[in-house]
């Protein structure tokens, strides 16, 4: 209409959309006019035409964030429809979003996407999704530096990790990163036992074999060969790891246990599991029934993953927070009074029992919380 380049129509829409833009405004509508009557377009015409152009500055800025988060949310949706492990696996290794690891691998198990722990031998340092299986990432493992992470695959692209001398040998990993993967279930491929106890036995024994050859000089220390920590060439040929004792059997809840606190979640099942006792003996209702309890008051127990803290128009502080069980996620809110009384007690990573009253509104349900006390610690 004007003959505006592209560079010049899109310095208009920059313009329109700031609060001061008089000034600037005033000359794009010179320049519009003048390039208009040029293409003999009549000054009414004109004046029209550039009040629809000023108009959407009011719905400029709402109009396309809307429209493209729109447009990602119908993707995202669709992703996790029919692609959901490879989705999740996106989602977490991306290391963004509100929720933690933890919530997104509870999502997973939701939507019947297998969690695969860590495996030294399978495991990328992301996580990766497949055919509704989704295996743990070594970026996942806590304490596990990078760089033994990219020495994991760089080895293992040569040959994968036959026993556990020869991942010692190929990765020399500290002992803290050792833990870590047994801890994990990232070494229970090697585990000729099935017992992790075993895989941190056969560490320590290593370990004490390498300071017995280290201070044996060989034949690449007379020959100036300069090597730091154990000797691998001892280990490899000739002194592996043997006679690693028959120990007693794991405590399935200490295995669990120690899982959790290396990944900060299980691969297994949902931790609130191993409450079911006590929550069934409080008569909890599950997330996924709470829709049918609305407006009543109800007691349920859940996982907190997340919150926030805001202030009301007296300045008290009150909590949005969320928890979950292996069946959803519920939305909570403390108000200032009982927020108040229990603040002190909410720790993230942990289970409570919460007693209060289903809020329904617009079909989306809130536990105004009015008690919560946490769940004894297995």
């Amino acid at each position: 209409i004007a003959g505006f380049t592209h560079a010049q129509a899109d310095g208009l829409r920059k313009i329109i959309s700031k609060k001061d833009k008089e000034l600037e405004i005033a000359d794009y509508y010179d320049q519009f006019k003048k390039g208009a009557l040029v293409k003999k377009v009549s000054l009414n015409d004109i004046q029209s035409i550039w009040k629809m152009i000023t108009s959407f500055s009011g719905y400029s800025f709402c109009k396309p964030h809307s429209a493209s988060y729109a447009r990602v949310s119908f993707q995202a949706a669709y992703l996790k429809t029919h692609y959901p492990a490879e989705f999740m696996a996106a989602v977490i290794s991306n290391q963004g979003g509100f929720y933690s690891t933890f919530a997104y691998v509870s999502e997973a198990g939701r939507l019947s996407v297998k969690i695969l722990p860590p495996d030294i031998n399978k495991s990328n340092i992301s996580w990766k999704g497949h055919n509704h299986k989704l295996r743990v990432g070594l970026l996942s493992i806590k304490d596990l530096c990078l760089k033994t992470m990219k020495t994991i695959i760089k080895e293992r692209k040569k040959t994968v990790f036959s026993n556990l001398e020869d991942f010692f040998v190929r990765v020399n990993p500290r002992e803290d990163e050792v833990r870590a993967l047994v801890h994990s279930g990232g070494l229970d491929s090697l585990d000729d036992q099935g017992n992790r106890a075993a895989l941190l036995w056969a560490f320590a024994s290593w370990q004490k074999q390498g300071k017995k050859v280290d201070q044996q000089p060989s034949l690449f220390d007379l020959n100036g060969f300069n090597h730091t920590g154990f000797n691998p060439i001892g280990f490899k040929h000739g002194r592996p790891i043997t006679n690693i004792p028959k120990l007693p059997a794991e405590n399935p809840v200490e295995k669990l246990r120690r899982e959790f606190l290396v990944l900060g979640f299980l691969c297994a099942c949902h931790p609130i599991i191993l409450f079911k006792d006590i929550i069934l003996q409080h008569g909890a209702i599950k997330a996924m029934h709470l829709p049918v309890f609305a407006n009543k008051k109800i007691k349920f127990a859940g996982w907190l993953i997340t919150g926030k803290v805001v202030k009301t128009k007296n300045g008290d502080p009150m909590k949005f927070l969320t928890f979950e069980d292996e069946t959803g996620i519920v939305e909570t809110v403390f108000f200032p009074k009982p927020y108040a009384v229990f603040c002190h007690s909410l720790d993230y990573g942990r289970p409570y029992l919460l007693y209060g009253k289903l809020d329904s509104n617009w079909g989306a349900i809130t536990l105004i919380v009015e008690k919560t006390c946490p769940l004894p610690l297995i």
